[in-house]
């Protein structure tokens, strides 16, 4: 099976949406429409998301209570492995698009039963909130895929951005309606779901026939809709040097910020206690005005970057300053917060690590699969997405667990705790960034209409 990239035609004249999109990134002629499509797929699949987030909460804490869900990361590592051989194991046996109804419908049946159940009273709180952590990665890891899939190296760079933009607006977007509509109750809010599924699906088919047609209006040959093949996820990262350094990264990463919101709840935990906050309603009150405060921070500065810097850093600074940013600056955060641990401190270094995360990291991470082979694309990235970035998850909570009731760590004990791992994490994001480079230099080029093309890394 070929790995050619299906691109489209070289560049052609630009329309007025394309000059309007050169706003956000570098965007040439005849590339908006198929960017759009992604960035709405995206933004729907994120919306989602986020309603499913939002309504699994009541659930969970009503039903398992915060202990369960705070360790409920290990539980959904160990649910990964077989979902994650699950994956590759269809994935060898149908084609991409084959692929992503199956995993669609199967993601949307689930609601349904889901809803089912809890409408009849059945306790569902602790499995569906193990599922949705599992569709969360599963879901916006196969979407990546496909436009990985789609795009070359060179193109890629250039319009994730874009599509990105979709990602950060969607979760917006999904908190906002589930905040409005939660009295509908938490079962409902999981139809609305199940339909959004439907539509993402129904516009990723819009995107390959419109990349088919652009292919065969450039003359070129589209490619096979064939088994994705290959060995599987696991396999495929633990054999090659550019995975095994992603999945290290995704795992820091994880352990960091998963570490790095508990001190953070300590810290506000704390704080109104200090301010003489009474228990009960008047602390919820407290605790939800600071949250919402924070989270309005890191979605507008979120947002503002995706929309204005994303493309720009990645196109001037290039790969190696995008990946670096997030763990810098999780390195000076927690270094100015061991100094200074105040939650004042701790509140922005918070929010530049976690609006970083939304935005440019997470563009570049995804950007990052556009120098690999189809079955890396879809295969490996599940597994990396979902179980290393789980078993980060999983990391923090027995981290907690240790420092919490094995010894006295203290809050200031998980500070440098975390300033050490953002440490190994620039280290490992430069390496990664360095066998990226190498990587791309691999890429053959197609000369015949301009584009950059690859048939993936060996």
């Amino acid at each position: 099976m070929s790995d050619a990239k299906e691109n489209p035609p070289a560049p052609g004249r630009l329309t007025l949406l394309d000059k309007a999109l050169r706003i956000f990134a570098d965007v040439h002629g005849g590339e908006s429409s198929t960017a759009l499509l992604l960035t709405l797929n995206v933004f729907l699949l994120l919306t989602a998301y986020y309603i499913l987030k939002v309504a699994r909460e009541p659930l969970i804490l009503s039903e398992g209570g915060a202990e369960i869900k705070a360790y409920s990361s290990v539980a959904q590592s160990i649910l990964l492995v077989p979902a994650t051989l699950g994956y590759s194991a269809l994935a060898s046996r149908v084609g991409r698009m084959a692929l992503s109804t199956w995993v669609t419908i199967f993601f949307s049946g689930c609601l349904v039963v889901f809803w089912f159940l809890g409408s009849t009273g059945v306790p569902i709180g602790i499995p569906f909130f193990w599922w949705v952590g599992i569709f969360n990665v599963a879901a916006v890891a196969q979407f990546w895929s496909f436009a990985a899939d789609i795009y070359s190296d060179e193109v890629g760079k250039r319009l994730f951005p874009i599509i990105g933009i979709g990602a950060s607006v969607g979760a917006v977007a999904g908190a906002a309606i589930a905040d409005r509509f939660i009295a509908l109750g938490p079962y409902t809010l999981m139809l609305v779901a199940a339909a959004l599924l439907g539509v993402c699906l129904a516009l990723t088919f819009v995107v390959h026939r419109t990349n088919r047609n652009l292919q065969k209006k450039a003359g070129a040959e589209a490619t096979k809709e064939e088994p994705i093949g290959g060995a599987n996820g696991f396999a495929l990262v633990f054999k090659d040097k550019y995975l095994l350094l992603f999945a290290a990264m995704i795992f820091v990463l994880n352990w960091v910020t998963k570490t790095g919101d508990y001190v953070f709840d300590v810290k506000i935990l704390e704080a109104a206690k200090h301010a003489g906050v009474a228990p009960g309603a008047a602390a919820k009150l407290f605790i939800g005005a600071y949250k919402a405060r924070y989270f309005e921070y890191v979605n507008v500065i979120g947002v503002v970057m995706q929309l204005f810097f994303v493309s720009r850093i990645i196109k001037h600074l290039g790969m190696r300053a995008a990946l670096l940013a997030m763990p810098l600056a999780s390195l000076s955060g927690y270094g100015a917060t061991f100094a200074y641990p105040v939650l004042g401190v701790l509140f922005y270094a918070r929010v530049g690590e976690s609006s970083l995360d939304y935005s440019l990291s997470n563009t570049t991470r995804n950007a990052l699969w556009l120098v690999t082979a189809r079955d890396v694309k879809y295969k490996a990235k599940q597994v990396i997405d979902s179980f290393f970035q789980r078993f980060g998850d999983a990391m923090s909570a027995g981290l907690v667990f240790f420092g919490t009731q094995i010894v006295s760590l203290g809050t200031r004990g998980f500070i440098f705790i975390n300033l050490v791992l953002s440490l190994v994490w620039v280290v490992v994001a430069f390496l990664l960034a360095r066998t990226y480079y190498q990587r791309e230099k691999e890429l053959p080029t197609e000369a015949s209409n301009g584009v950059e093309e690859k048939a993936g890394a060996k």
